[in-house]
């Protein structure tokens, strides 16, 4: 029979070997924090995209189309209404695209969907915005009867095309810029990828080894 020392003993080595165990084993409990989970928990708003000339510039588009488009349904009567349509279809259409691109920007969920190019859709968005806004306000100048919301459509409408120009002008350089970055990028992976196969052929060991 074991006396009680060699008992003690026994229950050390027992708990220092289940504690060794248990240290060594995959299925620990998970300490990552519940905000860096996926999910709608972890959403967090980018506020150095909102400060940013684009996001300001994404704010203030949605803000004038959002203005263009009730000034142009508070008009009740209109012949001929065509402009005012054309008007209206745009001042919506612009006002609902950007506003899900501040959303996603502001939100960081375009990282989610890397499959996309984002500056692409950035720059295709307000290149569009910005030529529909500026046809939809001549052609409203043209065809309104002169009322307080049609002036203040037109007024808002021709904002909005300056605006969207601008935003035009940053999408295209940084379209510019990234599209430099992936080609530079993709040109270092190439010569990288011709280095290590080169150095394969010139070493004969690694040959030999892999024959």
């Amino acid at each position: 029979m074991r006396n009680g020392d060699d008992l003690e003993g026994f229950d050390g080595e027992a708990s220092s070997a289940s504690m060794i165990s248990a240290a060594s084993s995959p299925y620990q409990p998970t300490t990552e924090p519940v905000s860096q989970r996926r999910g709608l928990g972890g959403l967090r708003c980018d506020p150095d995209y909102l400060r940013g000339a684009l996001g300001r510039l994404k704010l203030a588009e949605v803000l004038l189309a959002l203005t263009a488009f009730i000034c142009i349904e508070t008009i009740m009567e209109c012949s001929p209404c065509e402009g005012l349509y054309f008007f209206e279809f745009v001042s919506c259409s612009a006002l609902v695209v950007t506003g899900a691109l501040l959303l996603l920007f502001s939100l960081n969920l375009h990282t989610r969907i890397p499959q996309i190019n984002w500056n692409l859709t950035d720059l295709v968005n307000t290149g569009l915005s910005t030529f529909f806004f500026f046809i939809a306000s001549v052609v409203l100048a043209a065809l309104n009867h002169k009322t307080g919301a049609e002036i203040a459509a037109v007024v808002f409408g021709f904002l909005a095309t300056a605006v969207y120009a601008v935003n035009t002008f940053l999408a295209v350089q940084k379209w510019r810029l990234s599209s430099r970055q992936q080609s530079s990028r993709q040109s270092s992976d190439y010569i990288r990828a011709r280095t290590e196969s080169r150095e394969v052929v010139h070493r004969p060991e690694i040959q030999r080894l892999d024959a």
